[in-house]
């Protein structure tokens, strides 16, 4: 039988989780699953895709969340005439040393928000496969590795079609999470109204200005060490790897999840878990964190897509038909 008592001292990433969803309550209403989502990647060291109609808090909830970890913030919004220097640099001629340098792009960071991440074209987005992947730059025969932490937050709107480029899935499978943000419900807007007037009549310009720092670099690497110790049984493993194995068989499917989607989905439970306050992995841990690991990797037939079948109802097919383990 499994000893429930806690292995592993989680109680400073408790505290941390808690503080940071406090700041960020002070703006942002609801979102609560976004929000775990974020953390979760923040600790598993992944990447995150934010996708939502415009308006929706996306961009805020990204900034809101880098400004609770003090380390350095870098925003960069794609346009559809950005080209690869514009992101990760150039080199410059200096005529003091007669030689060129390279003069660093706002890659270079520690969180970074590309904004409306479709709007460039797939020269720009090859930019960033190297950087996502190693956390290291190559240019001009030089090799620039990217100080701790590297984390892109990245936006985009799935209505809007005018003078948007689609990701290249090797980018795409390069997100941890794709995280699909909607519309607030009633209750929520009515909040969301009553803190904008509250702020306007304090003359609160910037509410990010409201937003302290909770974490250090230094202490969110101990977190992470922390979370690379949460247990995993071996039938947990598998039933990871039969999920992932099933998105590869699956006759809807044209495109399945690469084995990149098993080791995202194994550092995500393990991060999700321990922040729920365990140290150990569930199925239901997984099964939470499956749509967001899955819905950006798979691609359906276009048999199944003129069907009006969509990405969310194969993966909870995919899900069912696995057996959990107990």
């Amino acid at each position: 039988m499994m000893n429930l008592e806690s292995r592993i001292d989680l109680s400073q990433l408790h505290n941390a989780v808690a503080n940071i969803r406090a700041e960020i309550s002070k703006i942002v209403v609801g979102q609560q699953h976004t929000i775990d989502l974020l953390l979760t990647a923040i600790f598993a060291d992944g990447h995150v895709l934010l996708e939502g109609v415009p308006g929706v808090a996306k961009t805020l909830t990204a900034k809101l969340l880098a400004k609770t970890i003090s380390v350095n913030f870098s925003r960069i919004q794609f346009t559809p005439d950005m080209m690869p220097s514009d992101v990760i640099g150039t080199a410059v001629f200096n005529p003091k040393i007669s030689d060129f340098e390279f003069r660093q792009g706002p890659i270079f960071s520690n969180i970074i928000l590309i904004d409306e991440i479709n709007r460039s074209p797939a020269k720009t987005q090859a930019a960033l496969f190297e950087v996502m992947e190693e956390r290291q730059i190559t240019t001009a025969g030089n090799q620039y590795t990217m100080a701790f932490p590297f984390l892109v937050m990245a936006t985009q709107n799935p209505i809007e079609q005018e003078g948007t480029y689609r990701l290249p899935e090797a980018q795409l499978d390069r997100f941890m999470f794709k995280v699909v943000i909607g519309y607030p419900n009633l209750s929520e807007e009515i909040a969301i109204l009553q803190g904008h007037h509250t702020r306007a009549t304090a003359f609160i310009q910037s509410p990010a200005n409201l937003i302290n720092p909770i974490l250090t670099a230094e202490e969110l690497r101990e977190l992470r060490e922390k979370v690379r110790l949460v247990i995993v049984e071996e039938k947990t493993l598998e039933y990871i790897a039969k999920i992932i194995h099933e998105t590869r068989h699956s006759k809807f499917l044209y495109l399945g999840a690469s084995p990149r989607a098993s080791v995202a989905l194994l550092n995500a439970s393990k991060a999700f878990a321990a922040i729920k306050g365990r140290d150990f992995v569930t199925p239901e841990d997984i099964q939470e964190l499956v749509p967001s690991v899955l819905r950006h990797r798979i691609v359906l037939t276009p048999e199944k897509e003129m069907e009006g079948g969509t990405t969310e109802e194969i993966i909870k097919q995919i899900v069912q038909k696995i057996e959990v383990p107990r």
